[in-house]
């Protein structure tokens, strides 16, 4: 019902009473109700605020989430203090899901108390100190909401901001881009400040040298925020691209500003609606960048099938853009779009010739030319908007086109736009004395049609005879008196009013005789001539990309872009000091590493150094830490003694070279950077085996007998590595020759895979007799996905289309890892990344043994040590990608059981769940 638009707030009671609903799935939908009518049902939404609070405590994250997303929609400032303590907790939450939640609740807060915006700013800055992606965007949009003026919050976060933009989503990246940009113009120099001042100084003093300056060294960190935005610009969110155009016109040096061109254009073929915002920012640009846009003019071009609304910005972009070079070209397109038939369109095209004309003296008599012809068209408003351009254009050098101002006194008998009219007659009023013959004959034949003209035609009129009463009193004393009698008696009293203005002006009484010295002065006084201007000059002194500069009037909440700093601010305030622990860190991962994954000694350590990373790089397969420890000094002491009783104690350096085995093995399996090294350096088959689970492997059906003609095919998955590519998973296919004659030349032709998929195809099989099996094992890069592979299996006489779809559990390897190894990489995949659910267990399904090899059958994963009988650990990793997939199972006496699933891909995690219930359920 809401999703249709019907309002369903009379439910609210019986909606509410479902919030202690202990199914997911139905508090979920019951939080998604509160979230929207809770701020109308206030009274109601309050007595429901424990079971929110209980909820904020929920292992679930997204019902943690989902709870404070209601609490802080309830606008009741009696509960503002319960909302303050669930933000502050769950901006500490391990859940980056959740503190995303809890920035976004700082703004709802802060709008419904703002007393409460020093706290708010404590907890800000502590999610601005997180290193997540998916809070960045959403802490920096509450900050400006909350505290824009608090530049200082920003400073020691600056740089892992710029590092972080490229990884968040695309709504952050557009929010965070905008901040850095006010935040760049309080901070750094401006890069293009010795050009300014420059051309400054050439246009007071041109004929004197200009000192050169010394160039302008850009702060580093300045040169990083424009380094990590750049790519940006390759984005497929519209917004994004035009948030890293604005930064880079407002902050970076003119030879740089050019890449967003190409960027801009690009999103000229997206939709009108985004084409019409880039196009006002590309309007702006083109002002004062005018070569950033010229290589791409013919992509400004209008098309038949674009918005009034779009073509007249491009026009507005062409006319910017229009110079003695291209000027030829561009007036060739005005022409051709002066024929369309939307009326508004033509009328900006006239405009836009007249700014031309305008702009470009040599071409002004050309544009001139051609707006007189236009007067001939049948469109009235065609004809009237040339009028006034022309009037405009005369005004500049009137004594130069006295032709063209007879030539127009001629169109009164044809034109009958009343603007078009009045236009005429008040270019011939106002330069009478360059047409002192055609001027009364205009007024003589307007005083006929006097009554029958509009008003403001009329109006025109009077001015037209008062002038020439003014000049050519001789010619023009009777017409000028008939024409004010006729306005006296008008039935429009503003004519009325100004033929009785008129006259005590310029006709000599004895009351008036003072006033009609000045008429001259008033109604022949020059007036200056108007300037064409673009609606767009000057509009970048608002923020670009802003609502502000779209509407060219200051928005509510827009903050004013800053001006650059006229000394360079200290970019001490930017250096973060890095924890040793932290470094110490940094400097493991950028070691060199060994064949085996082992660091290598740095240039410049001491070999005490070295011995204390050896230390501690070995793993730990021990079930407690004094053991491990204990392990290790053993080691190592042995390691001493190694060379002198090398042959006395042959037989336990071969033990220790198995246990060394599998510590490597446990080493190599860890994430990240280890597992490239297994797939670099695989370990032999016997020490595999030990951690392969062993057993029968499910046979699917790939081409049945009947439909092969005798020829029937089956495929497992071997759950071996496949050795030409350890990214592949191993199938293996069966071959049966149950027909009568022999089956050649069995290969495999036209695959067809999604995206980024792999195959490896089988040798081809010859020769298959009658009555005969074969086996022959291939390599499929599912992707970690479950799209099927189809290809064709051909012999040398059919085709067959089949395919192989893999089960989720046979996209893994498995891995050995300890106890404690398992506890620490479960511990950092929570919140998001972890699934459990509760089931029942059959007795037949009761017991480790059952539940071990229910699991592995289900999936391909390795079982890991644990000290307790009730709970039963599994870990492995995908096979493309090698993302930890960590599985768990706690029994109970009575049956009952959890399952918990920690893994990197969500989407896998979930089908994984899926599958390991189906196989403990059956």
């Amino acid at each position: 019902m809401i999703a249709r638009g019907k309002n369903a707030s009379d439910l609210f009671p019986a909606v509410v009473k479902n919030v202690a609903c202990k199914n997911i799935e139905v508090k979920k939908l019951v939080y998604v109700y509160l979230v929207r009518y809770a701020e109308e049902q206030q009274d109601l939404a309050l007595l429901s605020i424990s079971t929110f609070q209980r909820g904020l405590k929920d292992p679930n994250q997204l019902i943690r989430a989902s709870a404070l997303r209601v609490l802080s929609s309830i606008r009741v400032t009696i509960i503002v203090p319960i909302m303050m303590l669930a933000i502050k907790e769950a901006a500490s939450d391990m859940s980056p899901y959740v503190r995303k939640t809890a920035a976004h609740a700082i703004p709802k807060l802060y709008s419904l108390d703002p007393e409460q915006k020093d706290c708010l700013i404590e907890v800000i800055e502590k999610l601005l100190a997180d290193k997540t992606t998916l809070v960045a965007g959403s802490v920096v949009m509450a900050f400006e909401e909350v505290c824009p003026e608090r530049i200082d919050l920003i400073h020691k976060n600056y740089r892992k901001l710029c590092n972080l933009l490229i990884d968040v989503e695309e709504w952050g990246q557009v929010v965070i881009i905008n901040m850095l940009t006010r935040y760049a113009r309080t901070q750094f120099l401006n890069p293009n400040m010795n050009e300014d001042k420059e051309e400054k100084e050439k246009k007071k003093t041109e004929a004197t040298a200009v000192v050169k300056r010394k160039p302008y060294v850009m702060d580093p960190d300045h040169r990083l925020l424009l380094r990590n935005t750049k790519p940006l610009l390759q984005s497929r969110n519209a917004a994004v691209v035009m948030a890293v155009a604005q930064l880079y016109f407002h902050l970076a040096p003119k030879a740089e500003v050019g890449v967003i061109a190409k960027a801009l254009v690009r999103l000229m073929r997206s939709h009108s609606e985004v084409q019409y915002v880039v196009l006002q920012n590309v309007a702006t640009m083109s002002i004062k960048r005018r070569g950033m846009f010229e290589p791409y003019l013919k992509s400004f071009y209008i098309r038949s099938t674009d918005p009034t609304q779009i073509k007249v910005l491009k026009l507005e972009v062409l006319t910017n853009l229009a110079n003695e070079t291209n000027i030829s070209t561009i007036l060739r397109e005005f022409q051709t779009y002066i024929k369309s038939n939307d009326k508004d369109f033509v009328a900006a095209t006239i405009q836009a010739i007249g700014r031309c004309a305008t702009n470009i003296g040599e071409v002004r008599d050309t544009c001139l030319n051609g707006l007189v012809q236009l007067l001939s068209n049948r469109d009235e408003l065609v004809v009237a908007e040339s009028v006034v351009v022309i009037k405009k254009l005369l005004q500049m050098q009137p004594e130069q086109h006295s032709d063209i101002i007879k030539h127009m006194a001629k169109l009164t008998d044809n034109i009958q736009v009343p603007m078009a009219r009045a236009s005429i007659l008040w270019l011939i009023g106002e330069y009478c004395e360059h047409v002192p013959k055609i001027a009364p004959d205009v007024l003589r034949k307007m005083a006929k049609t006097f009554t029958n003209e509009e008003d403001i035609v009329k109006l025109q009129i009077i001015n037209l005879a008062a002038k020439l009463y003014l000049t050519n009193s001789k010619q023009t004393k009777l017409l000028t008196q008939y024409v004010l009698n006729l306005a006296k008696y008008d039935q429009n009293y503003d004519i009325r009013d100004r033929a009785r203005f008129i006259r005590q002006l310029i006709v000599p009484t004895d009351k008036s005789g003072a006033l009609s010295k000045y008429a001259k002065k008033l109604f022949l006084a020059l007036k200056p001539a108007p300037v064409l201007e673009s609606p767009f000059k000057d509009r970048d002194h608002f923020q670009l990309g802003s609502l502000s500069h779209l509407l060219n009037a200051k928005a509510g909440g827009y903050q004013v872009l800053p001006d650059w700093p006229e000394a360079a601010p200290d970019p001490s305030v930017r250096n973060v000091e890095v924890k040793e622990s932290v470094r110490a860190v940094e400097t493991v991962t950028a070691r060199d590493r060994g064949p085996l994954g082992a660091p290598q000694n740095p240039r410049g350590s001491s070999g005490e150094d070295e011995k204390k990373s050896e230390k501690k790089s070995k793993p730990r397969i021990g079930n407690s830490e004094s053991e491990s420890e204990e392990d290790d000094d053993s080691e190592s002491e042995s390691s001493e003694s190694e060379e002198e009783e090398s042959e006395e104690e042959s037989e336990e350096e071969t033990k220790k070279k198995k246990k060394v085995g599998v510590q490597v093995f446990a080493t190599i399996c860890k994430p990240a950077w280890l597992n490239m090294q297994f797939l670099l350096n695989p370990l032999p088959v016997s020490v595999l085996q030990t951690i392969i689970p062993s057993g029968n492997l499910k046979t699917y059906e790939l081409l049945h007998r009947i439909t092969g003609e005798g020829l029937s095919v089956e495929y497992c998955f071997s759950r071996q590595p496949f050795s030409p590519d350890p990214h592949m998973v191993a199938v293996k296919i069966q071959f049966t020759n149950s027909a009568t004659s022999e089956a050649k030349s069995l290969h495999m032709e036209d695959a067809k895979l999604q995206s980024g998929m792999r195959i490896k195809e089988f040798p081809e099989i010859e020769v298959l007799p009658a009555g005969e099996t074969l086996s022959v094992v291939m390599g499929i890069d599912f992707c970690d996905s479950t799209q099927a592979a189809n290809f064709q299996l051909c012999t040398h006489t059919r085709k067959f289309f089949v395919s192989i779809q893999p089960p989720v559990g046979e996209l893994m390897m498995p891995i050995f890892m300890t106890e404690n190894e398992f506890k620490k990489e479960q511990g950092q995949l929570m919140g998001m990344n972890e699934i459990t659910e509760k089931l029942t267990l059959e007795e037949k399904c009761q017991g480790e043994h059952a539940v071990v090899q229910r699991v592995t059958t289900a999936a391909n994963l390795s079982r890991v040590p644990c000290g307790s009988d009730k709970e039963c650990r599994f870990a492995g990793k995908t096979v493309t990608s090698g993302s930890l997939v960590l599985v768990s199972v706690v029994t109970k006496e009575d049956g009952a059981a959890q399952l918990t699933v920690n893994c990197e891909k969500m989407v896998i995690g979930t089908m994984l769940v899926k599958d390991i219930l189906q196989a403990l359920t059956q």
